[in-house]
């Protein structure tokens, strides 16, 4: 049986993320962003973010970052175990381990530990964290682990990989553990790929300011190839553009140079764009942009949001995480899902 921790630290303000997480309202291109009275930008659920993109997408991101691993591991069995589970072997933190999953690594039973670690900035007992959590985790089902920790702060100094120690003459412990910095990555490597965890880590990789536009650009690109289903393509593009937030004058800029490669209709690419609200077509008038918005939600977006719901249920999404994308009630979702 194998274990795999999965950690990750982040540091970012949220601007254009999930409507109801950390307080914040969901922005459609070209849309202002509006807080509510008390709202903290800086409350972003990272955690819900991270959980919601690896469990959707387990496969694609074993896939595309370890291979060498997911070569042997068996997908047709998997299965997500209890919140109960994972607090457990947390030593009752809550925050600190958010999913695990039980599959087969080929012809033997394995464990996968999704291990979260939410801090924004570096702390030298991390790695110990990482052994403990394995340990645990091994003392309760003696099986092996496969530790990975995904790290997303902006500090651009390499994290370490591994925890132990040694005394004279011996060295007592050597615990090694897959290291993912994503801020170290560079982009231009991934916007070629077809793997949907790609296009929304793109928000998380090294880039500087200049390179935004072109970012959202390869991002829109890349969401047009794959094809996938409405809430899919909902949860991907929640997900990058709460790691790369853009001001409404370069969402604009964005969709005006979609235009000017793709053309205006016809294309996948703004196929792609209309499963979300548009900015309104007169660019650089606000009103006309709010007008625009408000007329195309009269006209089905109600109805459209209804259809995203319906596919993250059948998704077997989280009921809490849709109603935060959506702003539909739990009980409004419940009735949906009966």
């Amino acid at each position: 049986m194998l274990l795999v921790t999965y950690s990750y630290r982040v540091k970012h303000t949220c601007r254009f993320p999930m409507k109801g997480i950390g307080g914040c309202v969901f922005a459609f291109p070209g849309e202002q962003v509006i807080y509510r009275q008390g709202d903290d930008p800086s409350l972003t659920d990272h955690d819900a973010l991270y959980k919601e993109l690896l469990r959707t997408f387990f496969q694609d991101f074993m896939e595309l970052f370890f291979p060498e691993t997911a070569v042997f591991m068996d997908f047709t069995e998997v299965e997500f175990l209890s919140e109960e589970v994972v607090v457990d072997i947390a030593g009752g933190k809550k925050s600190r381990l958010d999913v695990l999953v039980k599959t087969r690594l080929k012809h033997e039973q394995a464990f996968i530990l999704v291990h979260q670690e939410p801090q924004a900035y570096y702390q030298e007992e991390f790695p110990e964290r990482m052994f403990i959590y394995a340990a645990r985790l091994y003392e309760k089902y003696r099986l092996r682990v496969l530790p990975i920790a995904i790290i997303s702060h902006s500090r651009q100094t390499a994290e370490p990989e591994g925890f132990g120690w040694e005394l004279p003459g011996l060295e007592v412990l050597r615990f090694r553990y897959h290291r993912l910095q994503l801020r170290k990555l560079n982009w231009r490597n991934y916007v070629h790929s077809v793997n949907p965890v790609a296009a929304a880590l793109l928000s998380s990789m090294g880039y500087n300011e200049e390179e935004k536009i072109r970012l959202k650009l390869e991002f829109i690109r890349m969401m047009a190839q794959l094809q996938l289903d409405p809430a899919r393509m909902e949860l991907l593009a929640v997900f990058f553009d709460t790691y790369l937030p853009l001001t409404k004058e370069e969402e604009q800029q964005v969709w005006r140079e979609v235009k000017q490669i793709y053309g205006v209709g016809g294309t996948e690419v703004m196929e792609w764009k209309t499963h979300f609200e548009r900015y309104a077509k007169e660019e650089g008038k606000e009103e006309g942009l709010r007008e625009g918005i408000e007329k195309g939600i009269e006209q089905g977006i109600e109805k459209g949001k209804l259809q995203v719901v319906r596919h993250m249920l059948a998704e077997r999404l989280d009921p809490a995480l849709i109603a935060k994308v959506t702003g539909f009630s739990l009980d409004e979702i419940n009735r949906l899902d009966q």
